[in-house]
């Protein structure tokens, strides 16, 4: 470091306080390190503020010195790429710093969930920062602070024009070069938050309609049932109607959207998050949700890709049940044969392989909580390739086949001398069939 130039912090220093500001930030974000929500009274906000502002005042007085600018995003650039570092504020800059009270209050206003209490403590908080402001160079800083929000709304910087992501805060100017102050930041900000709320709204409201409406149309499907003949036509049917229900669920969109968010961050991270639900004291209890929240994380990525191959293969006529047996048998075999080149080659899948393997470390002598868990979830996510996929299935098979390996009891058919068909080991073997023979018949024409 030798470029640095400020009157009085040096580059460590300020590192420093860059450091506790992040911390700052995170509790912005609604939660302690703990995972309870943060507490933020009006008071606190001034003081997050106030933060802000100090650093605001640093990068005035290094404007222009565009080498100390690149020697502080250098330093910048090596604090976020530590693996440990939130992946949120990944984006963090001498940019983002330069506007920080409008970087803090963005992080305040998306706050999860915004409760009427928060939302009165931000706008309170802002609106004092700004007349504190006004009041050190006006004498009438009230009449001064209102005529500023009429002139602002005259000239439309009340509206609510999206500002997609906090980088673009820091260029944030109304017409003839206004200035935008907080509070009318804060207000386009709810402004904002409430028009996507009311849109994820009606998303939900579609999804559970669509939901509802493929539940009672294949709860028809014993019509069809007695008009084709056929002796697994109906189970079947009630075996999409399950699978769709399951994958159009509200809290099953509620899960892939939370293992999306918290898959996107590093191993060593996420791998913290789990591992502190296990030290918990419900960690027995939520054992298998975690287990859920793993799977889905494996396929969260391409859900709406999952939904439609189901959707689009689930009409065909309904095979026998050796049929399934012998698709998923030799699927197997194919895995021991292929195993090297069923390994991931993209990199964009190593997230998928990352996973997994925790889950292997996780399940090792405990498959049997797999069956805990929805048999299209535990088809869908399980790739071929892996250790898991392999145990599953042949359990699977060897259960269809009368013989148990594991302290799994999937149904009781060899012993009472029935045909499998409405058990679930053959919904176990059929979700198999459908996320995995089909799609490699259809994709890579594998017969």
């Amino acid at each position: 470091m030798g470029v640095w130039s400020h009157p009085e912090i040096s580059l460590e220093e300020l590192l420093k306080f860059i450091k506790g500001f992040v911390d700052i930030l995170i509790l912005a974000s609604g939660y302690q390190s703990s995972g309870h929500f943060a507490h933020w009274d009006p008071l606190n906000i001034k003081k997050a503020f106030q933060w802000g502002l100090f650093f605001e005042n640093v990068f005035k007085n290094i404007d222009g010195n565009q080498d100390s600018v690149n020697e502080l995003n250098a330093a910048i650039s090596e604090l976020t790429s530590n693996p440990h570092f939130p992946q949120g504020l990944k984006h963090l800059s001498s940019a983002t710093l330069s506007k920080a009270r409008f970087f803090i209050l963005e992080h305040l206003i998306r706050t999860l969930p915004t409760r009427d209490s928060h939302i009165k403590a931000v706008l309170k908080a802002t609106i004092e920062m700004d007349i504190d402001e006004l009041q050190r160079t006006e004498i009438n800083y009230l009449d001064a602070y209102i005529d500023k929000l009429k002139l602002q709304n005259e000239e439309g910087l009340m509206d609510f024009s999206p500002i997609p992501c906090p980088d673009d805060i820091l260029h944030v100017k109304g017409k003839g070069d206004t200035k935008i102050d907080l509070t009318t930041f804060a207000i386009q900000g709810i402004k904002r938050r409430q028009l996507v709320v009311s849109r994820v709204s009606s998303v939900e409201t579609s999804v559970d309609f669509l939901a509802k409406t493929i539940t009672q149309v294949n709860s028809n499907g014993e019509l069809h049932h007695e008009q084709q003949n056929h002796p697994t036509a109906y189970v079947w049917n009630q075996w999409r109607t399950r699978t769709l229900s399951y994958l159009l669920d509200k809290r099953t969109i509620r899960l892939v959207s939370g293992a999306s968010m918290i898959f996107s961050a590093p191993k060593v991270q996420w791998a913290q998050v789990l591992e502190r639900l296990d030290m918990s004291k419900e960690a027995n209890a939520n054992f298998s949700e975690t287990i859920e929240l793993l799977l889905v994380g494996c396929i969260s990525s391409r859900w709406n890709h999952i939904i439609q191959h189901f959707i689009s293969s689930s009409h065909e006529p309904p095979l026998s049940i050796s049929t399934l047996y012998e698709g998923v048998h030799e699927l197997i075999l194919e895995r021991s044969q292929n195993v090297n080149s069923m390994q991931l080659e993209e990199h964009s899948k190593q997230k998928e392989q990352e996973i997994i393997e925790y889950l292997e470390v996780k399940l090792r002598n405990q498959i049997h909580h797999l069956w805990e868990l929805s048999p299209a979830l535990t088809a869908a996510s399980l790739p071929p390739w892996s250790h898991l996929f392999e145990a599953y299935t042949s359990e699977l098979l060897s259960q269809f086949k009368g013989k148990k390996t594991t302290n799994i009891r999937c149904c009781s058919c060899i012993d009472d001398n029935k045909e499998h068909i409405e058990c679930e080991v053959v919904e176990r073997l059929w979700c198999v069939y459908m996320f995995h023979v089909l799609k490699n018949k259809s994709c890579y024409n594998v017969t």
